[in-house]
């Protein structure tokens, strides 16, 4: 089996919050150094990166190693469960994996969500890179991981830690993922 290409699918480092504009901490900026020296030893073609700038700054230090531009794709950007404040957000998020077509007011159903990070990796799929980091959020991660493996749902994501890194191998029998990072990288 002849793997034709590897798309590296990067979780956000800790970072201060939610919002779109929520820093690293000083831990996620630590981290982000460890992303760095993890891909050190591979030859990186392309990075895509969330426009959130907690996703950008966890990418930045090995973007800038490595000279390459980090190419902005608002599709990357995190699932929005709802534009109001949902106190029992866990036990809704959990339905949504189960409902895939469910949505809550203001936000997108887990299909939409995952259709989004989906085209990312189709147009990755269809260009000449042969190494990609895409570095986006948890849940619309979880969802990309789901497309290609039923069983990672709702605990596949309350799994994920931050950083985390997944890799896709596309090869001639498809699509295959594995977990590359651990907490102790």
């Amino acid at each position: 089996m002849v793997v034709l290409k590897n798309i590296y699918i990067v979780r956000h480092c800790e970072a201060e919050g939610q919002s779109s504009d929520a820093q690293l901490t000083e831990q996620g900026f630590k981290q982000a150094l460890q992303l760095s020296s993890f891909f050190s030893n591979i030859k990186v073609d392309r990075i895509i990166s969330s426009p959130y700038e907690r996703a950008i700054q966890s990418i930045h230090p090995l973007a800038e190693q490595l000279n390459i531009e980090i190419e902005i794709d608002g599709k990357l950007t995190e699932r929005v469960l709802s534009t109001i404040t949902i106190s029992d957000w866990k036990d809704k998020l959990r339905t949504t994996f189960e409902d895939v077509e469910l949505k809550f007011e203001g936000g997108e159903s887990s299909q939409e969500a995952k259709e989004r990070i989906v085209a990312v990796v189709e147009e990755v799929f269809n260009d000449v890179s042969k190494n990609t980091i895409i570095v986006t959020h948890g849940n619309l991660m979880s969802l990309l991981l789901n497309n290609y493996n039923k069983s990672f749902g709702f605990d596949g994501w309350q799994n994920l830690t931050n950083p985390d890194i997944y890799v896709l191998k596309v090869n001639d029998n498809g699509v295959t993922y594995k977990r590359l990072w651990n907490k102790d990288n």
